[in-house]
């Protein structure tokens, strides 16, 4: 296997494990504006509401992280 294929080969996977780790943590910022919206959305059962919600939860939830 030539040295060049090795080291790309880790250049990806390293690449991979980078954006794996940044979507858990995304997940993670955004879990409370998730769970907000899945209880607006059992209670009015409305798509327009839920977004608001989940808009508004996560803007908070962003703007608290910085």
């Amino acid at each position: 296997m030539p040295i060049i294929d090795l080291l790309l080969f880790i250049l990806l996977v390293l690449i991979g494990i980078i954006i794996l780790v940044f979507i858990v943590k995304l997940v993670i910022i955004l879990l409370p504006a998730i769970i907000v919206a899945a209880i607006v959305y059992l209670l009015t059962h409305s798509l327009f509401w839920t977004g608001i919600a989940f808009l508004v939860i996560s803007v908070i939830a962003i703007a608290k992280k910085l």
